[in-house]
């Protein structure tokens, strides 16, 4: 089992739950530590490497407060944190632990921030985490809660590509179809000519079953897209 462990949770309530479960898959609890903010964080698992003690296991929220310290706070999100970290420690395993449901973002997190294991906090939380740590420290399997297993599997996020989310993120900013053209061409995204945005935006209700451009923005909001 893990051996050191940190925990980055900013609601002491959670903390301590996080800290039995841990206690239950006997860790020593000399080995966990914790950090109420991502910054914090980042520099203990810094200081671990550099003293040749490194983590083994991330555990991170992906919404924290504020930072009292505005003027010094770096990292803003659960997401900051695992990039910077990974940056430092490639091989070091992530857990996230969060009330996110939404599926694009989720899939981005296994995708793009290649973490080991997603827990949605609620009702069966604790006992999904202690499996998600068994899962992730007996083999290279990725862990999911049950309840969202169907997110790894939705192909409708597989076909969308950076272009659509530049299409829909100013759609959902107020510009029309019609202006998309101008504003491609200012921000210089290529292929800017009408034709092209408009088989897009077509392409796009169809894939998400949008009824109109309002409707495609509402599910795209849904879907942590925007």
């Amino acid at each position: 089992m893990f051996s050191k462990v940190i925990i980055a949770e900013d609601i002491d309530g959670l903390n301590f739950a996080v800290k039995q479960a841990l206690r239950e898959l006997d860790i020593p609890e000399e080995e966990m530590d914790y950090a109420k903010y991502c910054d914090d964080a980042l520099l203990k698992i810094k200081g671990a490497l550099q003293n040749n003690t490194p983590y083994e296991l991330l555990i991170t929220d992906l919404s924290f407060k504020e930072d009292y310290r505005k003027e010094t706070q770096k990292l803003h999100s659960g997401e900051d944190l695992i990039l910077a970290v990974k940056k430092e420690q490639p091989n070091i395993k992530v857990i996230a632990f969060s009330i996110e449901d939404r599926p694009y973002r989720i899939k981005s997190l296994f995708e793009k921030y290649e973490i080991d294991a997603f827990v949605m906090k609620g009702r069966n939380s604790i006992p999904e985490l202690k499996q998600a740590i068994t899962t992730v420290f007996e083999s290279d399997k990725k862990y999911i809660s049950p309840n969202l297993s169907h997110v790894l599997q939705d192909k409708t996020a597989n076909e969308i590509d950076a272009y659509d989310l530049d299409l829909i993120k100013q759609l959902s900013l107020g510009i029309t179809q019609d202006e998309m053209e101008a504003k491609f061409k200012e921000l210089g995204i290529t292929p800017n000519s009408k034709s092209t945005i408009e088989k897009r935006i077509n392409k796009l209700k169809i894939n998400f079953k949008a009824n109109n451009t309002v409707h495609l923005i509402a599910i795209a909001k849904d879907l942590g897209l925007v």
